[in-house]
């Protein structure tokens, strides 16, 4: 595990954990929740997606936002993290989880090398112009949505329906928005999204 800071004119810090025993080729970028309701790189889901990937041999970057900006800082956050990641292995993907998992599939609308994206209940809509439909019909790299089936505190069913009507991979889980007891559910399903695809 080791420190990193984010070059770019916010300050964003991450760690970065690889598999033990080889070096990465491959690594995720993992987009925390919202900021300002205690949203962080040590978020209990991210950290169990990272520890799976890197069973899988793949490297994981965790990261906190910089100051709140009302989404449109962090989306330069994110787009910063891949930047960063795709400089130093060959296959970038991204992956996040509510307010991070819309600014995922929108760095992979805007940032090129993304090679896969996963979005653990994304919210449609984070502001006027950060909207993940649009974003999410200019990618044509492999989707995956996972969503909470009783999830009533993000409006992510408009998500879900164009990414199924796509033919992204949907996952649906029995649970709703804070995901409790399904940690391992998650990181198996993203971690087996990115073996398959990175």
């Amino acid at each position: 595990m080791s420190d990193v800071l984010i070059p770019g004119a916010r300050d964003v810090r991450g760690v970065l954990e690889e598999p033990g025993a080889t070096t990465a080729d491959e690594i995720v970028v993992a987009c925390p929740p919202h900021p300002q309701h205690g949203g962080s790189r040590s978020d209990g889901r991210l950290v169990a997606v990272s520890d799976a990937l890197r069973e899988s041999g793949i490297a994981c970057l965790r990261f906190d936002y910089g100051p709140w900006d009302g989404g449109y800082g962090e989306r330069e956050d994110v787009r910063n993290a891949v930047r960063w990641a795709t400089d130093r292995y060959e296959r970038t993907g991204v992956f996040g989880y509510s307010f991070g998992a819309t600014q995922a599939i929108l760095a992979s609308a805007d940032v090129d090398a993304v090679d896969a994206v996963s979005a653990l209940a994304p919210a449609a809509r984070l502001a006027d112009d950060l909207e993940a439909i649009p974003a999410l019909e200019s990618v044509s790299i492999p989707v995956q949505i996972v969503y909470g089936e009783r999830d009533t505190t993000v409006e992510w069913d408009s998500v879900v329906e164009r990414a199924a009507d796509r033919g992204d991979e949907v996952r649906p889980i029995p649970a709703d928005h804070f995901f409790l007891g399904r940690q391992g559910t998650i990181a198996d399903d993203v971690s087996a999204f990115f073996e398959r695809t990175l």
